[in-house]
Order: structure tokens, then C-alpha cells, then sequence
């Protein structure tokens, strides 16, 4: 085929693919998208805030306790600097003995506290993703939506709904 010269089934061949990317962008102009920033919803709904408030509450007292052994570790170090070579060598053995065990003792609870606390935080968590779910659903329906999306990496104001999750997750 020489240029300039076309068979007429190269004809249809490219009228039907200009057909068809003209029906696909028509078809994609009739999408509604929407986007939902997940990490301002974590941080700013208001289940999310009460949620890290009764963390908070929970587990306030055992970080007090550890703050407080801590203290005791430092300043059983501070007096063992101080005053170990005056001690009696037995009572110095005996306070070296129990710094370790107090040391051993407060890294324990440190562990166990920062365990305990990822698991409460991903069960809180887990919950506000839940409702949060649940609104961009409703949200999704109640304006037809076709599609949300939760990452991005450039997003225009007019197809994010987050502000209107956070309203939604405040009104429940």
C-alpha cells in the first residue's frame, strides 16, 4: 500500500478505532469519582479522636508505673556510680544484683506495654476504618458515585470527599 493510497478496509479499520476511543472517552466522561484521604480520617474524625483518648485512659496508668521504674533504674545507676566503691563488697553485689533484676524487670513491662498498646491501637483502628467504610459507602451511593479512591498521587478538590466522611463520621 502505497501512501496516499488506502483500501478501503484500512479505512474502516482506523474509523472503527477512532469509533471506539470516542465511545471509551464518552463513556469515561459518564464516570463519578471520588477520593478519601485515609490518613486525615484517622487523624481527624471524631471516632478516631475519641478512639486515641481511650487509649489514652487505658493505658495511662501502666505508662505512669514504667515512667517510674525507669526513674528508679537511673538513680539506683547514679547511686551504684556514686557510692559503689565505698559500699561493702557484699552489699555492693547485692545492689548491682538488684539494678539488674529492677532493669530487667522495667524493659519487660516497656515490652509488654508497647505490645499491648499496638493491639488495642489496631483494634481501635480496625473500628474507625469500620464506620469510616460505612460512610464512604453511604456517601458513594447517595451521590452515585462510580469509583473512590484511597491513594493518590495528585487529587483535585472537586472529586475529594473526605470532608464530607469527617461530617459524616461526626454526625453518628
Amino acid at each position: 500500500m502505497e501512501f496516499g493510497k488506502m483500501s478501503l478496509r484500512g479505512l474502516v479499520g482506523i474509523a472503527g478505532v477512532v469509533a471506539m476511543t470516542a465511545a471509551g472517552a464518552a463513556q469515561a466522561a459518564e464516570y463519578k469519582i471520588g477520593f478519601v484521604n485515609t490518613e486525615r480520617i484517622l487523624r481527624e474524625a471524631v471516632p478516631a479522636k475519641r478512639a486515641a483518648a481511650k487509649l489514652e485512659k487505658e493505658f495511662s496508668g501502666r505508662d505512669v508505673e514504667i515512667q517510674r521504674m525507669s526513674k528508679q533504674v537511673r538513680d539506683m545507676q547514679a547511686y551504684l556510680e556514686k557510692e559503689g566503691l565505698a559500699l561493702p563488697e557484699s552489699e555492693r553485689r547485692n545492689k548491682e544484683r538488684e539494678l539488674a533484676n529492677l532493669s530487667r524487670e522495667t524493659q519487660r513491662a516497656e515490652r509488654q506495654f508497647r505490645e499491648d498498646l499496638n493491639i488495642r491501637r489496631n483494634e481501635e483502628t480496625a473500628g474507625v476504618q469500620e464506620r469510616a467504610q460505612r460512610a464512604i459507602q453511604q456517601i458513594a451511593e447517595s451521590e452515585k458515585l462510580d469509583l473512590i479512591l484511597q491513594e493518590a498521587v495528585w487529587v483535585s478538590q472537586r472529586v475529594d470527599i473526605t470532608d464530607k466522611v469527617l461530617r459524616a463520621l461526626a454526625d453518628k
